[in-house]
């Protein structure tokens, strides 16, 4: 391999070490204020953040279903 083509090997695995490693602090920060946003005002009593994400999601779907299926019926 060319020594240009390994400087620029080089330059090409910093940059993308540098952004994953500025991609999963974003992530993990972003995973944390929503765990923080869940437990606080989404999470009943004794539910932890898990169940709460999956009763929350549950629940989006639900609502997705029935907004497509009173669509559907008006469509007609």
């Amino acid at each position: 391999m060319s020594k240009f083509k390994e400087a620029n090997k080089k330059i090409e695995n910093a940059v993308t070490g540098g952004y994953k490693k500025m991609e999963n602090s974003v992530v993990s920060g972003y995973k944390k204020v929503e765990d923080l946003f869940i437990n606080t005002f989404l999470a009943d009593e004794g539910e932890t953040i898990e169940e709460a994400r999956a009763r929350v999601v549950e629940h989006a779907e639900q609502v997705k279903k029935e907004h497509a299926e009173r669509q559907e019926r008006r469509s007609k």
